[in-house]
């Protein structure tokens, strides 16, 4: 992988990964690292910014670097905690503000000439999230804006090509705050802009042949994004060396196995499809707790999985679609790196099979990937297939699974998908998909009284997953969708919608 061009600092903040984000929808390469454990500084790198941090500089364990020395190498940007840490080291103060400062804030006395500044209105609109507030700069640094509640909003450390705010520009709320990073990343720092899909797969390929040479790789195979445009990457490397397992659990969305494998081997793929239908239901058999039904079908595909690799002679790798956010969320910023998460469908198979470990995808986020997909021409269907839970539909049924409720539930899904495809809304939509309930209502059809299943909608808007907010759906599609259900999936006879945000409620039921 080729060296960052922006090195981001993590201090513990919630919206680390939204700056590194910011920086690379610039198309320009960075990589976020604790700050006790700071790679290499090569020539490549241009620049460093320091993330905020929940800690306070005064805390007795309160995360510090050297940032003088730092800023010998590259510019620095410190935002919020990253600022604050710049004035303590340095003899400035740093002490509690008067009233915690969260939300909205103009910025005011904006010097507008620094290159910082450049092109953003004089009294924009910043977003503010600290306790504690710079009441004096040190020796050699100067201010270069305020807002009403604090005299020193951002400041420069002169001659150190280093700079400091106490607002954060990666959030939306400040409104000009792609434009300051802009400049901070690509004027001051002089960043190349060119982090982009095209030049990520021609590097990928290559690391990838040297790295596996005419070894054997096996890859899980599940339908969504990841794995599919892991699996790309590795067929362009080594083409019939890679070995792709596509297991059907019976949990699958409606003819989603078959369809999904005819566009598996379309691409070219060398793909073992397995029906293991028969094995998942026995070992959810009388399971109702969600947690036992995850671990049943963990256990299972690895069995599975590992009885299906096993057939295939000389194998040294096993692919992983491990993203990003999975390796940073795996390194705390206080101490040693933790295992990095392993993608949902292959979870404790590294160790039983004691292979070697290629993940082509670590340094995308979710984003990211779909455009490594666009460029590898992946089809459609499963570019903009919304992400699905790895124990499939067996979490999006409350209770016991039986094949007759898998069944209900499919044919409900179906249609929930079909009439938001239909409609133009299921693009708009970061996932969507039907719950069975374990409850029971009293309904009439025709002459007849029943005592049917309720049946949920959930549809949700979201970057990242780990926040989101139900879909103000058309109440005349929900109408639609909700008669077309009840009049022909046998077993429900009443349809809800799901209107919980995320927090508090989380997007699956279980």
């Amino acid at each position: 992988m080729k060296q960052a061009q922006i090195l981001i600092l993590d201090f513990g903040s919630q919206y680390t990964q939204l700056i590194a984000r910011r920086v690379r929808e610039m198309q320009v390469y960075c990589e976020i690292h604790p700050f006790d454990k700071i790679p290499p500084l090569t020539d490549s790198l241009k620049g460093i910014i320091l993330s905020g941090s929940p800690c306070s500089v005064h805390d007795a364990e309160a995360p510090q670097v050297d940032i003088a020395q730092l800023s010998a190498h590259a510019p620095v940007l410190g935002v919020c905690y990253g600022a604050q840490l710049m004035v303590h080291l340095q003899g400035g103060t740093v002490a509690p503000a008067a009233h915690r400062e969260y939300g909205r804030a103009t910025l005011h006395n904006l010097d507008t000439s620094h290159p910082l500044f450049q092109g953003i209105l004089p009294e924009t609109q910043v977003w503010m999230s600290h306790g504690d507030t710079i009441t004096q700069l040190p020796e050699g640094f100067r201010a270069i804006a305020s807002t009403t509640q604090i005299p020193f909003a951002a400041f420069e450390w002169v001659g150190k090509s280093a700079f400091g705010i106490q607002f954060h520009p990666e959030v939306t709320h400040t409104l000009e705050g792609k434009k300051l990073l802009q400049n901070f990343v690509q004027h001051i720092c002089q960043a190349v802009p060119n982090w982009t899909a095209d030049t990520f797969v021609a590097e990928t390929v290559q690391n990838l042949r040297l790295q596996l040479g005419q070894e054997k790789v096996v890859l899980g195979l599940s339908g969504g994004v990841d794995s599919s445009v892991a699996a790309l990457l590795l067929h362009q490397a080594i083409g019939q060396n890679l070995h792709c397992i596509f297991v059907d659990s019976g949990l699958l969305r409606q003819n989603e196995f078959e369809e999904v494998l005819h566009s598996y081997q379309d691409l070219g793929l060398n793909v073992r499809g397995v029906n293991a239908q028969a094995e998942f239901f026995q070992a959810l058999s009388g399971l109702s707790d969600p947690e036992a039904k995850r671990k049943a079908i963990g256990k299972t595909f690895i069995e599975v999985f590992d009885r299906e690799a096993h057939q295939i002679q000389g194998v040294a790798w096993l692919a992983q679609g491990t993203i990003y956010p999975d390796v940073i969320e795996s390194v705390s910023v206080k101490g040693p790196s933790v295992t990095i998460k392993s993608h949902h469908n292959v979870g404790g198979l590294p160790e039983k099979m004691k292979l070697k470990i290629v993940e082509p995808l670590r340094m995308l986020f979710k984003d990211e990937v779909r455009r490594v997909g666009k460029s590898l021409q992946l089809p459609e269907n499963i570019l903009n297939r919304h992400p699905f839970p790895g124990p499939g539909l067996a979490i999006r049924i409350l209770g016991d699974i039986t094949a007759e409720k898998v069944a209900i539930l499919q044919a409900a899904d179906a249609i929930f998908i079909q009439h938001l495809k239909q409609s133009g809304w299921y693009d708009q939509i970061w996932q969507a998909g039907a719950i069975l309930s374990n409850a029971r209502s009293v309904g009439v059809m025709g002459d007849e009284r029943t005592y049917e299943f309720v049946l949920a909608l959930r549809a949700v808007h979201s970057t990242d997953g780990m926040t989101a907010d139900w879909v103000h759906l058309p109440h005349e599609l929900l109408a639609k969708i909700s008669n077309d259900i009840i009049n022909q999936v046998r077993g429900i006879n009443r349809v809800v919608y799901d209107i919980s945000s995320k927090p508090p409620a989380t997007i699956e039921w279980e």
